[in-house]
């Protein structure tokens, strides 16, 4: 469905041009009336309501004045150079403080003339006045201002200075709305606008930045958020069925003498509740018949590999060859080294193949994939490369998926002459709606329970003060015979910062553990990788004590022996990130700890990170913090799979319960009419065709 008149360029609305079309452009990312239109205000300034001067208390949010301004002096010289203003109406008098534009203003403002003022009561020593607040004349504002509830825009410092300001964009869109009268075509069918009293979808558009009340404000949002998660739910939920009836999946109909052998036999510990509920939904799929898509998340040390390893073994029950894909060569040869451990006695044949494997051996192993006699194969990119070819393919894990790009995924489910079943997994908890919205195409599973016997890592918060407390601690856990790690922030915005930071921190703790007593790697992002890949392996088999590092130790990564996790300048650290690194210690019988070192000067999201780490082990608890604190497109692992998260309204943190009811009405309109046939659905097909020319698929794993 094309409503043509959206994909007019912006250059043609009254009062923008061909200049401030190319800004709005440059800066926003505007270029038509339809983007304008879908540019919503962040919050409405209520203007409906005149206060009192003498009713002005700092804990107000923001308030509006009507009266005369007196007297205004500059102040102050270079930087704390201010204008201040004196104002006044009936009840009382207040200060008007500006640091920005002090010469503009100086020369605009009229004496004794009648102002409408707009700002944020601030108290200083005592004494309320307003900061940087809005200011017109009573007669500018009579002009202007035709609604009660006003929309505030992000704008930028170029845009302000530009004439482009939050106000000047509110005018544009109020320029566009009646262009738009009558032609905006609803895309929901009536049904569900009555089932969930949704505001139709023209009047929401209108009322999200020109609200008559603030009733009708909450209407429009609450409308527009629904159409955007149910347009999404949709979409993956429609990709879902199509990849289902598409691609039949190779038919896993025996769970036979190699499953049976290891679960009885050789299986090293029970199996946690969560591992078997796990393992009953990926046999429920590979038996089924279909094409399994299946994403397993779970915490660090929750059993993920042992799940993959038993479900290579159905593939292998069943005559297929299985591959396991990791993003680095020591995780790759964790896992061989895993497989090793737990089928060595099973008369499988299976191999490792990474970038280092000799040319000799390389040959050996493509040799024995095409003719089927080796049966698993582990490795990083290097699986990927044309020369590599299986015989019978069926099954392909891939480890911390979103470390890898779509392309580099694609190319293994083209491995085999049918696409292999599929089963994605991540260390990187992820909130349930999250999960909803980032892998709706998917199957989830979810390991949400750690092994028995597994001690919970005791995690502390220690401010500068106690460096020498600290360490006395590392030496006391170094003669235990364990391993340490300590870790600075890299933030490229500071690389260079940092890489001081990272040197000045090994030379004290090369001075504090020197050798002999002591051996200290250090790895960093400026080393090249052989030299990175040594260091990490003298670390990993326990020829040093100590692992200095700038770079998140990889997730995955196994050292049973260490137990000690240090974290420099943590508050730099987002939630994710710290629990990601504490997860590197605890995987031994030994108690484990991780030392989140601050400063002393912590913002208040600062804080609720350090008492959120020291309150609970729980990676989904803490994911779900994260999600509060920094909004799902921050959050690790995210931005790196290209699956931009297009959500304009939606707090993924806030409305989780808005994501289930509109994936529920989605999949119920999909249940009726998986092609969307019917005619009550033929806007709804029409407008998601639409959509879908101008964007890329959602999660596109397999």
């Amino acid at each position: 469905m094309a409503e043509s008149i959206l994909e007019t360029s912006l250059e043609y609305l009254k009062g923008v041009g061909p200049k401030r079309a190319q800004l709005l452009k440059e800066e926003l990312g505007l270029r038509t009336f339809g983007d304008l239109l879908h540019y919503y205000p962040f919050r409405h300034e209520d203007r409906s309501h005149f206060h009192q001067v003498s009713e002005i208390n700092s804990q107000m949010p923001y308030v509006q004045l009507i009266g005369e301004i007196t007297f205004v002096e500059e102040l102050g010289q270079s930087r704390s150079k201010r204008l201040v203003a004196k104002f006044k109406d009936k009840s009382g008098r207040i200060d008007l403080v500006w640091f920005k534009g002090v010469s503009y203003l100086k020369k605009s403002i009229q004496i004794g003339q009648q102002y409408v003022v707009y700002g944020k009561p601030n108290a200083y020593k005592g004494i309320i006045n307003l900061v940087h607040p809005e200011l017109e004349t009573l007669t500018e504002f009579r002009n202007s201002i035709q609604v009660k509830q006003l929309p505030v825009y992000s704008t930028t410092e170029k845009l302000n200075r530009s004439s482009l300001a939050s106000k000047n964009i509110a005018k544009l869109s109020r320029n566009l709305l009646p262009k738009l009268k009558g032609k905006l075509k609803e895309n929901l069918p009536d049904y569900i606008l009555q089932q969930h009293g949704l505001m139709r979808r023209e009047a929401a558009l209108f009322n999200i930045h020109f609200p008559k009340d603030e009733i009708r404000l909450k209407k429009a949002i609450f409308r527009l958020k629904f159409e955007e998660l149910f347009l999404i739910q949709l979409s993956l939920l429609k990709l879902k069925l199509l990849k289902l009836e598409k691609s039949k999946g190779f038919l896993f109909a025996e769970v036979g003498e190699y499953f049976n052998q290891f679960f009885q036999e050789h299986l090293p510990f029970e199996l946690t509740g969560a591992q078997k509920k796990v393992l009953r939904e990926i046999r429920r799929d590979l038996g089924s018949g279909k094409h399994m898509n299946r994403l397993l998340q779970g915490d660090v040390g929750s059993g993920k590999t042992m799940v993959a390893i038993m479900s290579m073994l159905i593939a292998l029950d069943n005559n297929f060859q299985a591959v396991m894909m990791a993003p680095t060569e020591i995780l790759a040869r964790q896992h061989f080294e895993s497989l090793k451990d737990s089928l060595s006695d099973l008369n499988i044949r299976f191999a490792l193949l990474t970038g280092s494997t000799k040319q000799a051996d390389r040959k050996v192993i493509h040799s024995e994939l095409e003719s089927g006699d080796l049966q698993i194969l582990v490795g990083t990119h290097a699986l990927i490369e044309d020369k590599v070819k299986f015989k019978n393919l069926g099954l392909a894990i891939i480890d911390e998926q979103h470390r890898f790009g779509v392309a580099q995924r694609a190319k293994l489910w083209k491995k085999n002459h049918k696409p292999p079943h599929v089963l994605v997994m991540t260390a990187t908890p992820i909130p349930r709606t999250l999960a909803m919205t980032l892998y709706g195409d998917l199957d989830v599973s979810t390991i949400d329970e750690l092994p028995p016997g597994r001690k919970p890592v005791t995690t502390l918060h220690w401010y500068e003060n106690k460096r020498l407390r600290l360490y006395g601690f590392i030496e006391q856990e170094i003669k235990k015979g364990r391993q340490v790690y300590i870790v600075y922030p890299l933030i490229e915005e500071s690389a260079k910062m940092d890489y001081a930071n990272l040197e000045e921190g090994y030379q004290h703790i090369f001075q504090r553990f020197s050798p002999p007593d002591y051996k200290v790697s250090i790895v960093h992002g400026k080393m090249p990788p052989e030299n990175k890949e040594f260091e990490m392996k003298r670390f990993v088999e326990g020829t040093t004590d100590i692992m200095v590092s700038t770079t998140v130790i990889e997730v995955g990564v196994n050292v049973p022996n260490a137990s000690v996790m240090i974290i420099e300048s943590a508050e730099r650290f987002g939630l994710s990130q710290l629990h990601q690194l504490r997860g590197r210690v605890g995987r031994g019988a030994d108690q484990s700890y991780c030392i989140l070192m601050t400063g002393n000067k912590l913002s208040t999201d600062g804080r609720l990170r350090m008492k959120t780490m020291c309150g609970t082990n729980d990676g989904f608890e803490v994911a779900e913090v994260d999600l509060k604190l920094r909004g799902p497109g921050d959050l690790q692992g995210t931005q790196q799979s290209g699956t931009p998260i297009s959500l304009k309204l939606t707090n993924l943190a806030t409305d989780g319960q808005l994501v289930s009811l509109a994936r529920a009405s989605a999949a119920e309109v999909l249940e009726s009419d998986p092609n969307l046939n019917n005619a009550e659905h033929t806007a709804l097909k029409q407008y998601l065709s639409h959509q879908n020319k101008n964007k890329i698929n959602w999660s596109n794993i397999s």
